[in-house]
């Protein structure tokens, strides 16, 4: 009986150290036919970076992801070893993440002689809607949304605050009336914006004059909207942004295969469709 329990024992702690290993390469394995499908159908190089609250393990504890540098890295790598003349799609899902990672996928996606597409199924805030300006075309859903660009300043308490709210309490208040460390922040926020506009002007500036370009970066940067504001196909079309909304259907099966951390008791549930007729019971089905 103690030798069946000891067994019992070691295969369970066997299951819980190869289970996670075991689904993340059947996930990947999945993810990487579907896009060797996507580039084969429509001749293109296919980068991903998609960040879902994903949980793969045992435990299933959700994991968050943001732009960052090891993003970058791995971003710039994939562009490095694509032939100049081959396009590149980029598929993006994210809610941003670190300005210079995702400056520095921006530029070089920018430099890469062929065409540059971007696609975005959901969302790509902040940070992804900065690269999404690199692309000589956005390919969005319908209902997916970018998100303005206006640089976050961290206080001495570690929040985070818009720069253009930072000057704007500077102008109403007065010089005379804020705190030293206000003046301090409202001179890095006067900076950062000024820096990102130069940013997305050097993006843009070769697909509208300069006017057009200034117009588009003091939008996204100046305060006009709260960060987390989504911007909508009506409003980036208005600003004139390279828009089309045929997404390939196979970056939503794509997209399957990320799968988000599902919580104990589900908000939203749905029969898929269409709906696969049953035979009766003792007989087939009616035609």
């Amino acid at each position: 009986m103690v030798d069946i329990i000891g067994l019992l024992f070691w295969l369970l702690l066997l299951t819980m150290v190869v289970w996670p290993h075991w689904q993340y390469r059947s996930l990947h394995a999945s993810r990487m036919s579907i896009i060797k499908k996507i580039e084969r159908k429509y001749g293109v190089r296919v980068v991903t970076m998609i960040h879902r609250q994903e949980r793969i393990g045992f435990f299933g504890i959700p994991v968050y992801r943001f732009i960052d540098i090891e993003d970058s890295e791995a971003i710039i790598r994939a562009i490095r070893s694509t032939p100049p003349n081959k396009p590149i799609m980029l598929i993006l899902h994210t809610p941003g993440g670190l300005v210079l990672a995702a400056s520095q996928i921006a530029q070089a996606l920018k430099k890469h002689p062929a065409k540059k597409i971007v696609v975005i199924p959901h969302y790509a805030m902040s940070g992804g809607t900065l690269i999404a300006l690199a692309a000589d075309e956005i390919i969005i859903d319908p209902n997916a949304v970018l998100g303005p660009l206006d640089p976050q300043i961290t206080t001495s308490k570690g929040v985070q605050v818009p720069a253009p709210s930072v000057l704007k309490v500077v102008k109403e208040k007065g010089i005379e009336k804020v705190s030293d460390e206000t003046l301090l922040l409202a001179d890095i926020a006067e900076k950062a914006i000024k820096q990102m506009q130069e940013i997305i002007v050097d993006l843009i500036k070769d697909k509208y004059d300069e006017e057009k370009a200034l117009k588009i970066a003091k939008f996204l940067t100046e305060g006009y909207h709260t960060h987390d504001y989504p911007i909508t196909i009506e409003q980036a079309l208005k600003l004139g942004l390279p828009i089309r909304t045929d997404v390939p259907p196979e970056i939503y099966r794509l997209m399957e295969l990320y799968p988000q951390a599902h919580v104990q008791r589900p908000g939203v549930e749905y029969i898929p469709y269409p709906y696969i007729p049953q035979p009766p019971k003792g007989g087939r089905a009616k035609k």
